[in-house]
């Protein structure tokens, strides 16, 4: 083994790193050093330094299976989701390491999902907690209800971890100057027995009567049966604390890791990377005893657990669970998830980064702390506040304009004291007036569709209609905590002259036939609604053809295709006394002597006149 090898074999990543670069700058074994580089980098939590390194393995031909999908797993956690997916895609299929080629072509389908997730935002207001942070790793928090102390996990002091150049960390507790804004106080390391020199602690947890403590610490390396991390459990007799002791939980060959009480004070949630379960580490729940000892531990399961890896799980007083995973569509690595009801769902791109967001810890409704590498902190890890905001609320309006159309003039002109109906949605009826200047306003209902009828004595009733569904803002594009969105809706009138023809545009028959088409039919919908909306008039339905054929063949074929018309609007309801069907042959040509089929389409017509306005 090279020197590079011995200390990547020891877990000693940061002094790895930089011996395989000194044999990719001298051309030794360039391509398996690069790969080595990318694991480091990967095996200490910072895979996103890594893609570079996964990358030049792969173009130097580096004989390795996994090569592939750990470089598409250094993409994903730099936001490139669309050449992750297609990294991970090649994988699966490339015969390369079984397991996770068959992982990979779920990885894929998530990486393209990830863009959908990174656009969730505006949920939550995300803030750090200075009195927490410093230039080094600081992670988790729980509050300890009997001292009112915030205890959490710093390496802000103390030897140098090989692993990835931090420091060991510890457990230290503050007592905050204003507990409501987390604000002020110092911190201080955790007294009892607790800190070691060499050992990593972390994820202190507490029953409520503030008698019993579990948190996680590391192997040093010396012990023997154990894997790097395992949980331990101390209890406070007559204000001191026993010396801590390895929970009956822990697994011998795994990481037993992030515990956190539950609110009942006995069912303790865990993270593990023990065998049986869905891959990577899962969560896990035991029940302490009264006399100290965990019930089996039991894997929540498929629901919550994926063949990534789900960390950091704690409960919140109403029943959701938070926890960490990178096997699920989110914005970067790890990132926070909500459960509850069966259901689990990503925090948002608020919250979530394309770094690592993990160790939740819920301190009320909707609110709490987590812990984050993402760029822009003090050190590695910070901790930072969430809190989720109250929507934005949108009201939507209406205003809307009624003009009649003066024909002569060829303008409009607002219309007062025209009866507005809005017929809205469960048979909602709603009568207004128009103003002096036209105009009318009320409010509408979010997702939801409405029809306007103006009507005024002397005028053909006007109709619009309008709809608020898909007409709501995103919650990121709405300016106010409350936003008014008004929508325009104009309503013509058009006055009722009697005797006066009014062609009903494109009412086509079949060469010698007389019956609707169904493309008539759409048109003579429209008159059926005007005679609908206008129940005082009475009209004459005409029809007219061209000047070729024989007059009487033309008056008869006419007759017929009124009448056919007017059947087909008495069918849909109107009273057959309010209209009457009138053929005019080929009697009243609009071009008296037309030289193109265009102008033979013109006097081929269906036209309608007011016949009688009733009082």
């Amino acid at each position: 083994m090279s020197k590079a090898d011995k200390q990547f074999a020891r877990g000693q990543y940061e002094l790895a790193i930089p011996l395989y670069k000194a044999d990719v700058a001298k051309g030794k074994g360039a391509a398996m050093a690069n790969f080595r580089i990318g694991e480091a980098y990967r095996l200490s939590n910072r895979v996103e330094q890594a893609e570079p390194f996964y990358k030049a393995a792969l173009d130097g031909g580096v004989k390795n299976a996994d090569a592939g999908y750990r470089y598409a797993e250094a993409l994903r956690a730099n936001g490139k989701y669309d050449e992750a997916a297609a990294q991970f895609a090649t994988y699966a299929s490339s015969g390369g390491n079984r397991t996770l080629a068959a992982r990979a072509d779920a990885e894929s389908k998530n990486a393209l999902a990830s863009k959908e997730v990174a656009a969730i935002k505006n949920k939550y207001d995300v803030a750090p907690v200075d009195a927490l942070n410093s230039p080094a790793s600081d992670f988790g928090g729980t509050m300890v209800a009997s001292t009112g102390d915030l205890v959490f996990t710093s390496g802000r002091d103390g030897k140098k971890y090989l692993g990835n150049g931090e420091n060991f960390n510890s457990l230290y507790a503050i007592k905050f100057d204003n507990a409501a804004t987390m604000s002020g106080g110092t911190a201080r390391k955790l007294e009892g027995p607790f800190n070691t020199e060499n050992k990593h602690e972390a994820s202190a947890t507490y029953t409520p009567d503030g008698k019993t403590m579990v948190f996680a610490r590391s192997n040093d390396g010396s012990k023997k049966g154990y894997l790097s991390v395992d949980i331990w459990i101390s209890y406070n007799k007559a204000g001191t604390w026993s010396e801590p002791v390895l929970a009956n939980i822990n697994d011998r060959t795994a990481d037993d890791f992030s515990p956190a009480f539950g609110p009942d004070g006995t069912t303790l949630y865990f993270a593990s990377s023990r065998k049986g379960g869905q891959g990577g580490n899962d969560l896990y729940k035991a029940t302490l005893g009264p006399n100290g000892r965990f019930s089996p531990a039991e894997n929540l399961g498929e629901t919550i657990n994926t063949a990534g890896n789900e960390n950091f799980p704690s409960m919140a007083a109403d029943g959701t669970l938070y926890f960490s995973s990178d096997g699920r569509p989110g914005v970067g690595k790890l990132d926070l998830f909500t459960a509850k009801g069966g259901k689990v769902t990503n925090m948002g791109a608020d919250v979530n980064s394309i770094a690592d967001d993990f160790a939740p810890a819920p301190m009320g409704a909707d609110m709490g702390l987590f812990s984050s590498n993402r760029a822009g902190g003090k050190g590695s890890d910070d901790l930072y506040s969430f809190k989720k905001r109250s929507p934005k609320l949108v009201t939507f309006y209406v205003d809307g304009t009624v003009l009649e159309r003066d024909d002569k003039a060829k303008t409009t002109v607002p219309v007062a004291g025209a009866q507005v109906t809005v017929l809205g949605p469960n048979n909602q009826r709603l009568t207004l007036t128009s103003g002096p200047d036209g105009k009318f306003t009320t409010k509408l209902d979010s997702v939801s569709s409405y029809t306007f009828l103006a009507e005024r004595p002397g005028d053909f009733a006007a109709r619009a209609s309008l709809s608020t569904v898909g007409r709501k803002p995103p919650q990121d594009q709405l300016p106010n905590p409350t936003n008014d969105i008004r929508l325009p809706v104009t309503l013509t009138l058009n006055k009722i002259i009697l005797a006066r023809a009014i062609e009903v545009k494109d009412i086509f028959y079949d060469y010698d036939k007389f019956n609707i088409r169904p493309d008539a039919a759409i048109r003579l919908d429209t008159l059926v609604q005007t005679l609908v909306d206008n129940p005082k008039i009475s009209i004459e339905l005409s029809s007219h053809t061209d000047q070729r054929g024989k007059d009487a063949y033309n008056q008869k074929l006419s007759q017929q295709r009124a009448q056919a018309a007017v059947d087909y609007i008495v069918s849909k309801g109107i009273d057959k006394a309010r209209i009457t069907a009138r053929g005019y042959g080929e009697s009243r040509p609009i071009i008296a002597a037309p030289k193109s089929e265009a102008e033979h389409q013109l006097n081929r017509r269906t036209e309608f006149k007011v016949t009688r306005v009733a009082k």
